[in-house]
């Protein structure tokens, strides 16, 4: 099935994508409709142009593919399935992801993983190719977050406050100098190369959807953040 957005009140659009009996839908001229998949399951979106906030928000296995960018909060909450990107996403993606990936070609915006959380074997990833901005993976409780770093400029890999209010979960950062402005609560871990594991496996399937050469991204320098149990935030209070 095919759908024509240009035009499309988002409603309508929404409407046609859960009515639809077809498992695959390609959707046309998307611009700026907001809440497309939102707690879907069962089907794969093939999106051509950009849908706006919200895309795959509660996605609940379905598949979501997007030629073109992403605008804020892309996968606001999902409990599973993929969304690709093949573009840039905005502010907030992942923001309370529970589970299922993100894969992005190209950049995110601030606050990408904000509240991500895993619990048994939902355990949330996302994967992107280029920067990402300030407040990466901040109040984090789980999951896996890499960034690859590639890119044209000389712009630093992530913004500041990576990692702020972190207490679960990994970030990996494909870089060999640490990153500034770490909070003193998170801890970091210099590796030569990403070792065999869930990151690793999450970057060859990154690569693969993008047709990149894996060898370059997996053997490179990495460092590994994780939550400084040693040095856990605390709450503070003021006195009376």
């Amino acid at each position: 099935m095919t759908i024509d957005a240009k035009g499309l009140h988002f409603a309508d659009l929404n409407r046609e994508v859960r009515e639809s009996a077809d498992e695959t839908i390609d959707i046309e001229n998307c611009n700026g409709q907001r809440y497309i998949a939102g707690g879907l399951s069962g089907k794969k979106l093939e999106i051509h142009g950009t849908p706006g906030n919200a895309l795959g928000s509660y996605l609940n296995g379905s598949t979501v593919v997007v030629h073109g960018n992403v605008q804020e909060a892309t996968g606001d909450t999902m409990n599973g399935g993929e969304i690709v990107v093949h573009g840039s996403a905005g502010d907030a993606t992942g923001y309370a992801m529970r589970g299922g990936k993100i894969f992005v070609l190209g950049n995110a915006g601030y606050r990408s993983g904000i509240h991500m959380k895993a619990y048994k074997e939902n355990k949330p990833a996302i994967v992107i190719g280029g920067r990402a901005g300030s407040f990466l993976g901040e109040y984090q409780a789980g999951g896996i977050i890499v960034v690859l770093g590639e890119s044209e400029d000389d712009k630093p890999l992530i913004g500041n406050f990576c990692g702020t209010g972190m207490h679960g979960g990994e970030i990996y950062l494909r870089c060999n100098k640490l990153p500034a402005r770490l909070p003193e609560q998170v801890r970091a871990e210099k590796l030569d190369c990403l070792p065999e594991g869930e990151a690793a496996q999450l970057v060859r399937e990154w690569c693969k959807k993008f047709g990149k050469d894996s060898t370059k991204y997996l053997c490179s320098g990495y460092y590994r953040l994780s939550a400084n149990t040693d040095n856990p935030y605390r709450q503070m209070y003021t006195a009376n």
